[in-house]
Formats: structure tokens, C-alpha cells, sequence
């Protein structure tokens, strides 16, 4: 039989592999570097926590290290103080936007109509306060999963609800008496 001949013949699987997966509740949204492990704390969740942790402040170090270089090359260019000056502050100010912007999106989701897009550039400028987000918030949950928890939690109650409220096939129901 040729390859053509193959791929043109359904393939005999199991008819239940088929089936559409019964309705088993809401699925948990997965978190950058942790993916779903954050639900139950199972598959290395601790260990994934350390480890994102030290990549961030590692990262965050490096950062630094790199902008102190870049700063000290802006002094051997002999630029004057008010350019070094105005790097430094530009780069402080731009971490701590930065880091709060990080921060707060930990604990809720930016309005779909919020400047979270012109501050793009800003937050790109200032990674280092992100990293330091991440590094600190690793010390206590993964980062982001009080807000999906709480999400996940509200979504969940919400299909018990419904899924309670349901009392099964209203055809199969035997007609009420007439008093």
C-alpha cells in the first residue's frame, strides 16, 4: 500500500477516543513557567518557584552589571553630567514604573481600554523592575496565581451552580397531575 493510499483510509480508532470529552468543569488558565501546576501545587510547582526566582534576580544582576558598563562608557565618552544624569534617572524611573505595572498585574487584569499598550515601551525600558516583580513575588505564590485562582475558584462555583440546577431530561418527565 503506497503513502497516498495510507492517508486517504480514516483511521479505525476507538469510538470513545472520538467522543467529545463530557463537560468536566471550567480548565485552569496556565501561567507562563508554571503552566497549570499552580492548581493543586503538584509537578515541581516548589521547585519551579526557585527556579524562576533565581532566573529573575540572576537576569535582574546581569541587567545591571550591563547598565553599569554602558553608564561607565558614557563617562569615558566624556558626554557631560547632565546625559549620564539623565540616563540614570530615565532608567530608575522607568524600573519603577515598571515594577508597579508588573506588580498590579499580578493581582488583577489591566481594563481592555487602559494605557497598558503606550506603556509598552516604558516597561521594556525598565525590565529590571519587572524582574525584581517576579523575583519578589516568587517568594510568596507563582506570579499571577492569586488573580487565576480567584478566577478559577468564581468559575468553577459557577458551573457547579449550573450544573446543579439541572435535573435531567425534561422529556423523560412524567406530566403532573390534575388536582
Amino acid at each position: 500500500m503506497s503513502d497516498d493510499d495510507q492517508r486517504d483510509q480514516k483511521p479505525s480508532a476507538d469510538p470513545a477516543a472520538q467522543a467529545p470529552a463530557a463537560a468536566a468543569g471550567p480548565e485552569p488558565e496556565p501561567i507562563r513557567f508554571f503552566e497549570t501546576t499552580w492548581v493543586n501545587h503538584d509537578g515541581g510547582y516548589a521547585l519551579r518557584r526557585v527556579a524562576v526566582g533565581a532566573g529573575s534576580i540572576i537576569t535582574a544582576i546581569a541587567a545591571a552589571v550591563l547598565l553599569r558598563l554602558s553608564y561607565e562608557g558614557l563617562e569615558i565618552g566624556n558626554v557631560g553630567p547632565f546625559l549620564s544624569i539623565s540616563v540614570v534617572v530615565l532608567f530608575a524611573i522607568a524600573s519603577s514604573i515598571a515594577f508597579v505595572k508588573t506588580w498590579d498585574s499580578f493581582s488583577r487584569r489591566p481594563a481592555p481600554s487602559s494605557d497598558e499598550a503606550a506603556l509598552k515601551g516604558l516597561k521594556m525600558i525598565g525590565f529590571i523592575g519587572s524582574l525584581i516583580a517576579y523575583f519578589l513575588r516568587c517568594f510568596f505564590e507563582a506570579p499571577g496565581e492569586k488573580l487565576r485562582r480567584a478566577e478559577y475558584e468564581r468559575a468553577t462555583a459557577e458551573f457547579a451552580r449550573r450544573r446543579s440546577a439541572r435535573t435531567g431530561n425534561p422529556a423523560a418527565r412524567r406530566p403532573k397531575r390534575k388536582k
